[in-house]
This record gives structure tokens, sequence and C-alpha cells, in this order.
């Protein structure tokens, strides 16, 4: 009896990978084994670049926290340091949106958190 291979099921792993190709350039989205590697080192690279982001965006906000607190005479370590004594709780995204976008209610905190 000659062997029976499953066509539906492996058409659709190959039109899964291909969707996923989409849009890629030249052989990389039209032919199926040059698409698989381009979308599985895609998956690596979201994977990694998830967590990558939030590491990125602290950087962000610390260097933005840190302009705008040198602005108001003190460094970024000493302001964190001051805020926690103070127990005043505003995370670093909030503190760098009033940095970059309202300097003055910044500078109130930054006065509220050395007093």
């Amino acid at each position: 009896m000659p062997r029976s291979r499953n066509n539906v099921a492996a058409r659709a792993r190959r039109k899964r990978v291909l969707r996923l190709a989409k849009g890629y350039w030249g052989r990389r989205g039209t032919i199926h084994t040059v698409a698989k590697h381009a979308v599985d080192k895609a998956l690596q690279y979201s994977y990694r670049d998830r967590r990558q982001r939030k590491r990125q965006f602290r950087r962000l906000w610390i260097a933005r926290i840190n302009a705008g607190a040198r602005i108001n005479g003190t460094s970024y370590s000493q302001l964190i340091g001051s805020l926690r004594k103070a127990d005043i709780q505003l995370n670093r995204k909030v503190l760098a949106d009033l940095a970059m976008n309202d300097p003055d209610t910044f500078a109130k905190v930054v006065s509220s958190a050395e007093a």
C-alpha cells in the first residue's frame, strides 16, 4: 500500500510561513525555504527586541530626567534619592514626560523633593 501524505497540513504550514513573510524583499517573500529562514530570524529579533524596547525606553527616560534635573541645579541620582526620601512615588516615565513637556511642574517636583 502506498504511503499516505498529509498534504493539507503541509500546505497549511507553508502558507503560514509565506503569510508571515509577506512584504519581504526578493525571494524571501515567495520561496518557502528562504522565507522560513527569514521568518525564523525575524521572530528571534522580535522576541529579543520586546525586552530591549523596555531597556531603551528606561535609558531615554533617565536621560530626559537628568537633563531636566541639571537645569534645576541637581543631578539625576540626587533627584531620585531625594524623591525616595520624600516618599514621592512618580515613576521615570511620568518624570520624563514632566521634564520634557511641563518644565514648571517638574521644577516644583524637584523643589518639593529637596525640601
